[in-house]
């Protein structure tokens, strides 16, 4: 549907300034635009590259498993049916230890990686594993409410377009991302009380 809608809008956009007569305008505007594009792709590439491999030396070194236990009593709260000796606790750890970081694009492997794996916890408890538990959900919207330290990405999209202060970002974003990770805990803690009470999944 997206596509559709992106067509749409070239399309008209295109056909206004040819009526117009402002079609240099916006030739001049796709080629600044592909350029800003290429500019921001390197930037973040170094970005994602440099932290991605700070995560790697982390999880190398044992420092991942550490912060891990340092969790456990979060994780235990969050998901308290999933042991701690689970896979699924050590993807889950490192994912929140990206978002932390503010690396949302770091997230997507260990993301993928913790629901696999609380797939698997599923299956192993005899659940349907069509169907999203409570542990996927709460992951999800954890993942969506994303409590950040330091916004990486959100930092160098500032300073790429120019932010006299691309790092006042910081302070904002620590107390928005607190306030709807909290939010969200909540909201999950409530649903979740109500989905046991009513039925199960």
């Amino acid at each position: 549907m997206l596509n559709y809608l992106w067509a749409l809008m070239i399309t008209i956009s295109i056909i206004v300034a040819a009526f117009t007569g402002n079609m240099e305008t916006v030739c001049n505007s796709i080629l600044e635009s592909a350029k800003d594009a290429i500019d921001l792709l390197i930037l973040m590439l170094g970005v994602i590259s440099m932290w991605n491999g700070f995560l790697s030396v982390a999880e190398g070194s044992g420092l991942t498993s550490k912060l891990a236990g340092k969790m456990q009593p979060l994780i235990h709260f969050l998901f308290p049916r999933l042991p701690k000796d689970h896979p699924a606790v050590s993807h889950i750890c490192t994912n929140f230890i990206a978002n932390l970081l503010g690396l949302g694009w770091a997230c997507t492997p260990t993301g993928l990686a913790a629901m696999k794996s609380l797939q698997q916890f599923d299956l192993e408890q005899g659940k349907n594993s069509t169907c999203a538990s409570n542990e996927m959900c709460t992951f999800l919207i954890l993942n969506i409410s994303s409590l950040q330290i330091i916004p990486i990405n959100m930092i160098a999209y500032r300073s790429q377009y120019g932010s006299a202060k691309p790092m006042a970002i910081i302070g904002p974003s620590l107390v928005a991302t607190t306030l709807t990770t909290l939010l969200a805990i909540i909201i999950c803690k409530i649903i979740c009380r109500k989905k046991e009470k009513t039925c199960k999944y």
